[in-house]
């Protein structure tokens, strides 16, 4: 019987036997953790002792000292360049902003230009070609009937006399023409105007039409103590 037992575990037939370790696996795993850190510690201060008796560390220093330099130095190269930019966009506004209020102004002077020359060539036809016995003189008599039954007149009384006393007198406008196609003529500003000069002085003034009426002539008198000193009478018609 005993032999047959032993020959039942000798031979193939024998039951089969585990050895089991009395570590449980978590704790294997720790043991292990704990031997790979080590073991990459280790790797990682030699590696680090090699560099530094390389003189490779110092090296790596230096270079990262100079690149955070350099990178300072570009931030400060950028914001200044920033700071030239904005600046510019500024004093490009401004330009932008003078350069429309000269143009407003050209315009004015422009206009203000073709203005003196509109009066410098109204003084010029009023200039007295000669100078005759009377010392009072009419000159570039100009009226123009507007759109809203109104007539635009303007005359220039001159005095062709040095050291002249002052005058006194009266203007008196009278416009003739047709009114419904029929004859017409009218004495505007009820009174005569009265005016004073010595040298010239330019009179002007807007005078009411009644309505449907086309002027035709125009005529300037100037009174002096009832009589009538001077007089001219300018045409209208198209």
């Amino acid at each position: 019987m005993r032999f047959r037992l032993l020959r039942r575990r000798l031979t193939i037939s024998a039951p089969r036997v585990a050895v089991r370790s009395a570590l449980p696996w978590p704790l294997r795993w720790l043991v292990l953790a704990v031997f790979l850190g080590f073991c990459a510690a280790v790797s990682l201060w030699a590696f680090d002792f090699g560099r530094s008796i390389a003189g490779l560390d110092a090296g790596s220093r230096e270079e990262l000292v100079r690149l955070r330099s350099d990178l300072a130095r570009l931030r400060a190269d950028s914001q200044q360049a920033q700071t030239i930019a904005n600046t510019s966009g500024s004093l490009l506004l401004a330009e932008r902003s003078a350069l429309e209020q000269l143009k407003l102004q050209l315009k004015q002077l422009e206009s203000e230009n073709r203005s003196l020359r509109e009066d410098l060539g109204f003084f010029e036809k009023l200039i007295p070609s000669s100078t005759s016995g009377d010392d009072l003189a009419i000159r570039g008599l100009q009226a123009d009937q507007q759109a809203d039954a109104k007539l635009h007149w303007q005359v220039l009384l001159m005095r062709p006399v040095k050291n002249a006393t002052e005058f006194s007198g009266q203007l008196e406008l009278v416009a003739a023409g047709t009114r419904d196609g029929k004859p017409w003529s009218q004495r505007f500003a009820g009174d005569a105007q009265a005016f004073k000069l010595r040298q010239y002085q330019r009179l002007e003034g807007i005078a009411p039409l009644p309505p449907h009426t086309v002027v035709k002539t125009l005529t300037v008198r100037i009174l002096h103590e009832g009589r009538v000193r001077a007089s001219q009478t300018t045409d209208l018609s198209p």
